[in-house]
C-alpha cells in the first residue's frame, strides 16, 4: 500500500524533519554508510543552495548535528579461509585447471573481475612474473604475481585451454567451454561454487579476493603507494580504506614495544 506523504514549503522544514529523514534511509531501506554520504552531501549541496537563493532564512544543514556515519570497510577472507579457498580439490580437467587458475591468480593479484577476464596472452610476462593489465579508463598496469598463481596459470595453458580452442577463439586467456572468453557472470559462479567445495559458508564473490589481497599485503608491511599501483587506483585515498586492518597489529606493536603500553 502506498504511503501519503505531505509536502512542507522549504521555510517550513526544521531540523527535526531532517532528522527523521535520515533515520528513515537508513533504517527503512537499510542503506550502506557510504550511499547514506552520498544523502548527507545532496542535502548539504540542496540546503545550502535554498540559502543562497533566499528561499530559507538559515541552514539548516549547517547547524545540525548529524549521527556519526561509519566508515564503509570492505569485507574480507581470513588468510587462512583463502588458504582453505585456493586448496579445495579441483580435478585435473579444463575445467578444475582453469577455475583454479582464476582464484590463484585473483588472489596473488587483486585484479577485478572484468580484468581478469579481459586478461590476454601476450599479457602473460611468464619470463619476469608478471601480468600486463587493462583497468578502468582504458589505463594499462603491470602487476606482479608469485610462482603458486604461475603454476597454477602454466597447467591451465597447457594442459586446458588446448582443448577448447576453437577456430573462432581469441586470445583471451580465460575461456569458456565453447572457446570464448570467460563471461564475468560465470566468474562469479566459479568463485560461488569454489567457495562451497571448500566448506566457506560465508558469501563470497570475485572483489571479495581482491580485498583480501590488498588488506593481507598491508597487514604484512606492504607499502600502501605500491598496493594502490598494483590494485589500479586513481587516487590513494580509494587505497586507503584498507588501513583499518593495519589497527589491531599497530595496537599490539604498541603494547609490546611502548615504554608505558
Amino acid at each position: 500500500m502506498e504511503k501519503n506523504h505531505t509536502a512542507l514549503e522549504p521555510g517550513l522544514i526544521v531540523k527535526e524533519h531532517i532528522r527523521a529523514y535520515l533515520r528513515a534511509q537508513r533504517a527503512g531501506r537499510r542503506l550502506a554508510p557510504a550511499s547514506m554520504k552520498v544523502i548527507v552531501v545532496a542535502l548539504r549541496h540542496f540546503f545550502g543552495h535554498l540559502k543562497r537563493e533566499g528561499i530559507i532564512e538559515h541552514d539548516l544543514m549547517a547547524a545540525l548535528e548529524l549521527p556519526r556515519l561509519d566508515r564503509f570497510l570492505p569485507e574480507m577472507l581470513s588468510e587462512a579461509e583463502v588458504e582453505r579457498l585456493l586448496s579445495a580439490p579441483m580435478p585435473e580437467t579444463p575445467f578444475g585447471l582453469r577455475d583454479h587458475a582464476l582464484l590463484e591468480v585473483l588472489y596473488a593479484s587483486g585484479l577485478r573481475a572484468g580484468e581478469i577476464v579481459g586478461l590476454r596472452l601476450e599479457g602473460f610476462l611468464r619470463d619476469d612474473n608478471l601480468l600486463r593489465v587493462v583497468g578502468k579508463g582504458n589505463r594499462e598496469r603491470i602487476v606482479p604475481i608469485g610462482e603458486k598463481a604461475i603454476a597454477a596459470l602454466e597447467a591451465w595453458l597447457t594442459r586446458g585451454r588446448p582443448q577448447w580452442v576453437k577456430a573462432r577463439t581469441g586470445g583471451e586467456i580465460f575461456l569458456g567451454e565453447h572457446g570464448r572468453r570467460l563471461t564475468s557472470a560465470r566468474l562469479w559462479q566459479i568463485v560461488r561454487d569454489a567457495a562451497k567445495l571448500a566448506g566457506i559458508e560465508k558469501r563470497i564473490w570475485p572483489h571479495l579476493l581482491r580485498h583480501s589481497f590488498a588488506t593481507h599485503l598491508l597487514s604484512h608491511g606492504a607499502d600502501l603507494r605500491a598496493i594502490q599501483e598494483m590494485l589500479g587506483h586513481a587516487s590513494l585515498a580509494t587505497t586507503q580504506v584498507y588501513t583499518h586492518v593495519d589497527q589491531a597489529r599497530l595496537r599490539q606493536i604498541h603494547r609490546q614495544f611502548h615504554p608505558r603500553g
